[in-house]
């Protein structure tokens, strides 16, 4: 294998080096339970359980390069296998259209500050008409796209497994990616670690993680209404509508793209601050910047996959398929 180039090992102060020193730090962890889950204290227990779990499913791997987004659950996993294989294991992150310049940097300087091998790749999904065209199954042929490069760049370096950030919530979503997975025969060890979104956000809190609690932030492509074509200018679009909202002080929102009509999600918390007519001129001034003709706001907030509502009952039930 190929010796790849990477950083001094540079983990954040607060950040935990072992298992036990994760499961010890879930004591302090305040991550929100929801109504109707398991007492704190199971539920640590549970959370460190799946940890170990996960461990001992990575130590049985010869090495393994992990699609890596800087995302929390990607990232959980790329660093989780950082420290049980070392120079054994690569984070992959793809340079797409499709990925914020914004996530981009914050995806290479988390890497950076935990000393995780990083490679960055180019994919070129946009220019295949079976992805631009955007139906139902856009996520299928981003992901296969993806492990497609992925498994070229293995070969080459001498890798032999490779995984995926998908937790055990994300098997009852309509994630057409998946299926793209199982063809590629690519890993999954949060979900069979039965690990679900919460307890990789709490787990990454008390490891020291910074991303713990960072916004769910799938590709541009993703607030493209279903049948319009995506192009560089779309998702250029939508990046910089989202970018000014963020200057605007929000902090978890979409700018979904309907043509001419940009209809901004921004979460429920966060919207009694919007609804003002002062917020609310700054937010359509800053939103047709970016292009649109037209800017409305969606009134019942934002919503994860808000644009899966408009796809047949028969579809969504496909779940990865």
């Amino acid at each position: 294998m190929k010796p790849e180039k990477r950083c001094q090992q540079r983990w954040p102060k607060s950040a935990a080096k072992s298992c036990n020193d994760i499961i010890g730090a879930m004591a302090s962890v305040t991550a929100k339970i929801p109504e109707g889950a398991a007492a704190p204290a199971a539920a640590e227990s549970d959370a460190a359980a799946k940890l170990r779990a996960l461990e001992g499913r990575l130590r049985q791997l010869e090495s393994l390069m992990v699609a890596y987004s800087g995302g929390v659950d990607s990232a959980f996993l790329a660093a989780t296998a950082h420290r049980v294989l070392g120079s054994r294991m690569l984070a992959v992150l793809a340079d797409s259209p499709s990925l914020a310049r914004r996530d981009m940097e914050q995806a290479q300087s988390l890497a950076e500050s935990l000393g995780m091998p990083l490679r960055v790749v180019k994919t070129d999904e946009l220019d295949k008409p079976e992805y631009a065209r955007n139906d139902a199954s856009r996520c299928f042929h981003c992901k296969d796209e993806l492990f497609l490069v992925m498994e070229k760049l293995a070969g080459s370096l001498g890798f032999a497994h490779i995984a995926y950030g998908m937790n055990a919530d994300d098997t009852r979503d309509y994630r057409p990616g998946q299926r793209a997975a199982e063809q590629h025969e690519v890993l999954a060890p949060l979900a069979e670690a039965g690990l679900t979104k919460l307890e990789v956000r709490a787990l990454a809190k008390a490891a020291g993680y910074p991303v713990w609690d960072r916004p769910a932030a799938p590709c541009l492509s993703s607030r493209v209404e279903y049948g319009r074509t995506v192009t560089r200018e779309v998702l250029e679009q939508v990046e910089r509508g989202e970018e000014s909202l963020r200057q605007l002080g929000f902090r978890e929102l979409r700018v979904r793209h309907h043509g001419e009509v940009a209809r901004v999600e921004i979460a429920r918390e966060e919207l009694p601050r919007a609804l003002t007519m002062e917020m609310l001129d700054r937010i359509t001034a800053a939103v047709k910047q970016a292009g649109f003709k037209y800017v409305t706001l969606d009134c019942s907030g934002f919503r994860s996959g808000s644009m899966n509502a408009v796809l047949p009952v028969d579809v969504l039930k496909r779940r990865g398929a």
